[in-house]
């Protein structure tokens, strides 16, 4: 790891501000380059306007990859912080891509170990968003079990190479240490 290298790993439930927190994190060092992850559904009326409300509230000197490849992604450095939007979006189109939804837990054990390791090796700033939902109640679906089952795990390794991570409540942030404290951190 170089001496500029930095992971912030953003956790937060629905609309409670953690891709807001984590562009204002981006946006305070420099050149941002915005890893969207999404897999727009054109039948999906409600998510194209969420992606759609995340495109306009960006900068326009901020340079976007839509890519769904994010370890290539993070394979390649770049001036600046790199801000990935979000795991969740990724972990969803990886499930489709190996059409895994009613697949045994662990089949995108092969994706998820790759997206960790090139997180680990990142050699500069990166602040990655992810979904925190095991908060909830235990999803009605095995879809929705599987989901949550594979993003918490997910959430927790990257959480292990990271050096920051940070829940967002209600547009409030926590600091979380590694030893499982909390304590609070503001912008």
């Amino acid at each position: 790891m170089s001496a500029a290298a930095h992971r912030t790993l953003v956790l937060g439930g629905a609309r409670s501000g953690k891709s807001a927190h984590a562009e204002a994190l981006a946006a305070a060092a420099g050149p941002v380059r915005y890893v969207a992850t999404a897999v727009p559904d054109p039948a999906d009326l409600d998510f194209a306007a969420r992606i759609t409300g995340h495109r306009e509230r960006r900068p326009a000197d901020w340079r976007v990859v839509e890519n769904a490849d994010l370890a290539s992604v993070l394979g390649e450095t770049t001036h600046g912080t790199t801000l990935v939007d979000d795991l969740g979006t990724w972990l969803t189109a990886v499930i489709d891509a190996r059409d895994a939804w009613d697949a045994p837990r662990g089949t995108v054990s092969p994706d998820t170990d790759r997206l960790v390791a090139a997180v680990a090796r990142y050699p500069g700033r990166l602040v990655i968003v992810s979904p925190e939902v095991g908060l909830g109640v235990i999803p009605a679906t095995r879809s929705g079990r599987l989901f949550r089952d594979e993003i918490g795990t997910l959430n927790q390794r990257v959480a292990a190479v990271c050096e920051d991570a940070v829940l967002v409540v209600a547009g409030r942030t926590l600091r979380l240490d590694q030893r499982g404290r909390s304590s609070r951190h503001n912008l």
